[in-house]
């Protein structure tokens, strides 16, 4: 006898503007509970001391959190020079204090040029990564140091929004798996006086974008809406099920990037039942997302070697 999971069913993503003081777990545990939902996760970890955009997946959209975990990350960050903490922002304690030298906002421009397009970054001993099975965080709270191995970034974007002569401002936009905190401290070693974060607001992920500072010039044509915890409450003690009628995103809204196959009635029956089927013009290699008649989202597929589509995760119910 199956067990029947406790909760509403609701299937879709949220763009969450996490508070500051909160991990993402608390966080989506907070949402979960205050729409009641039988299943959820979030995706792409904010810092405790870091605000913005954190995707919540609800149902069946949990299935594509490890897609958005792969996605490019858009963000906001302060970096304040003449300082070194034990965690690179201002909540570590500090290791080092330097003057900081006379410079212009051009000046910091060179030093940032160097850090666009790829870099190796090593990541930071107060990150949630796992060595051995431990947490990096905990082995650094336990006085421990190991060995990190760098890994490849790609910062697309890094640009200069302020700068007061201690204090600059920047838009990032990077690949996955990017520390901006190391960023930051890199920095501030290149400049000569150590550097911190002193604010962070993660603005974009994936295919959502909010927030576009004026001085980065041209919006981009993407725009998404966070939703910060206070406007869910009001929202939910209105009318829960309109709360979430406008909070809640479709699932494919998630997978823009990935190609779109269309499927008639018979090829949509086969592949919901498991089949693969031959599809005129589909892609040769690579995932994709696979619609039905009337543009009903079913899943994403993949084509096999003999050229047929053959489905991969399934979310349309039969």
């Amino acid at each position: 006898m199956s067990r029947r999971r406790r909760g509403r069913e609701i299937n879709g993503i949220l763009l969450l503007d996490k508070p500051i003081g909160l991990s993402s777990n608390q966080a989506l545990q907070r949402v979960k509970h205050l729409f009641q939902a039988a299943k959820a996760g979030h995706t792409g970890s904010l810092d405790p001391e870091a605000t913005g955009m954190l995707p919540l997946c609800f149902g069946h959209a949990t299935r594509v959190s490890g897609l958005l975990l792969d996605a490019d990350k858009t963000y906001r960050v302060t970096g304040r020079l003449g300082l070194r903490t034990e965690t690179g922002d201002m909540e570590g304690a500090v290791i080092e204090e330097r003057p900081v030298p006379e410079l212009t906002a051009e000046q910091i421009e060179t030093y940032l040029a160097p850090f666009r397009g790829l870099v190796d970054q090593v990541p930071p001993m107060y990150s949630a990564l796992k060595v051995n099975g431990k947490r990096l965080y905990e082995l650094a709270r336990a006085g421990e140091v190991v060995e990190r191995k760098a890994r490849s970034i790609n910062f697309y974007r890094i640009e200069l929004l302020n700068f007061d002569g201690q204090d600059f401002d920047l838009l990032v936009h990077s690949s996955k798996g990017a520390y901006i905190r190391t960023l930051i401290e890199d920095i501030g070693e290149a400049v000569g006086c150590g550097a911190v974060v002193a604010k962070l607001r993660r603005i974009g992920v994936g295919p959502w974008l909010t927030e576009w500072p004026e001085a980065a010039g041209d919006v981009p044509a993407k725009s998404a809406t966070m939703w910060t915890l206070d406007e869910l409450i009001k929202l939910n003690e209105s009318d829960a099920e309109m709360a979430i009628k406008h909070a809640i995103l479709p699932t494919d809204s998630a997978l823009e990037r990935y190609p779109v196959v269309q499927l008639d009635a018979d090829s949509a029956f086969h592949i919901r039942h498991g089949h693969p089927v031959f599809v005129p013009k589909a892609p040769q290699t690579g995932w994709f997302c696979i619609y039905g008649p009337d543009d009903l989202f079913l899943g994403m597929g993949e084509v096999l070697d003999d050229g047929r589509v053959a489905p991969r995760r399934l979310f349309a119910a039969l």
